[in-house]
């Protein structure tokens, strides 16, 4: 009953600045030297856990990176040498914060977007991408298109704005027991969703056909564990995750083959 009053009383976006104020009091107590965050650059004794079913160690408590966040930050700083390059085109969906801040920082054209304006600069359906064809040089899509109730069409936008050559990254929570997603059009209510896909607010559980899914829509699909690309030592202390919600999809628009 508190919680409704609360959210009904204060604005979406009043109840984030206060979440991130109270945050900011409170991280001290947890510094240390056992954990480190590579968006942040803070040390902790530990992460603060996250999740329905709780993982521990997931989210710094300074900048509220999930594990995701900090291994998709690593690829795009020692893979893709993003934060290295100006002059070119990325949007960005539902941005991470503390991504958000690396990337609006460059010398680039970076267009952060989220359906809800409480989340981003610029109001943008992933279903319908206000920009001309073979616009971005870049596209950052983590943990969207499971929210997403019409994901092919979400995808075949992404693939039409992106620039020939360019790359569209793209995480999910992915199940690895599933061979093929699972989605019902008849599970709407949010407890039902939480039951059957893990989250109250997904529209699918995405299983191991997830890459077959993009590259349906013309991509050319890599599958990448980025964790095993580095030192175990790195995986632990910056707390990388079990590879569920990790796995990068890296999706390649080709030029067309006019031979």
């Amino acid at each position: 009953m508190i919680k409704k009053v609360y959210k009904r009383i204060l604005p979406e976006k009043t109840r984030i600045l206060i979440k991130v104020f109270l945050q900011k009091l409170v991280y001290p107590f947890y510094l240390g030297n056992k954990y480190y965050c590579n968006c942040c650059n803070k040390s902790f004794r530990k992460f603060l856990s996250k999740g329905n079913i709780r993982r521990q160690n997931a989210k710094c408590p300074y900048c509220s990176s999930l594990e995701r966040t900090r291994l998709l930050d690593l690829y795009l700083d020692k893979t893709l040498k993003i934060y290295e390059k100006n002059g070119i085109k990325i949007l960005h969906f539902a941005p991470e914060d503390c991504l958000f801040k690396k990337l609006s920082s460059l010398d680039i054209e970076y267009i952060d977007g989220d359906i809800n304006p409480n989340y981003a600069r610029n109001i943008i359906d992933i279903t319908n991408i206000g920009f001309t064809d073979n616009y971005f040089d870049l596209i950052i899509c983590s943990h969207v298109l499971g929210h997403v109730p019409d994901e092919e069409k979400a995808i075949k936008e992404m693939y039409r704005v992106l620039k020939y050559n360019g790359l569209a990254i793209v995480l999910t929570l992915i199940n690895p027991n599933l061979k093929n997603t699972f989605e019902d059009c008849n599970i709407k209510q949010p407890a039902d969703k939480l039951k059957y896909y893990g989250e109250p607010d997904l529209c699918r559980l995405h299983g191991l056909d997830f890459g077959n899914r993009l590259m349906k829509q013309g991509f050319s699909v890599k599958q990448i564990d980025y964790r095993e690309q580095l030192p175990s030592a790195v995986v632990v202390k910056n707390s990388l995750g079990n590879g569920e919600r990790e796995l990068i999809y890296e999706c390649k628009k080709n030029v067309p083959d006019i031979s």
